[in-house]
């Protein structure tokens, strides 16, 4: 029998929200053991002078606690 546990993150690029999501994912992964997946809750872009200066991604993942 398996135990997950779910924890939220928020990332941030850029370039793109994929390379936002793939930033949270690495990082998230560096500190959190047995990562399974995650969950996009939300997109979110910070616009500065007309212009898209980040994409932001809050996210839930997913990690197996062992014994």
């Amino acid at each position: 029998m398996s135990v997950a546990r779910v924890t939220e993150i928020t990332a941030s690029s850029s370039k793109s929200f994929q390379d936002a999501i793939e930033n949270g994912i690495e990082r998230a992964s560096k500190t959190l053991k047995n990562v399974e997946g995650a969950w996009i809750q939300d997109q979110k872009i910070v616009v500065e002078d007309g212009r898209i200066v980040a994409y932001r991604v809050n996210m839930k993942v997913t990690f197996i606690l062992t014994d």
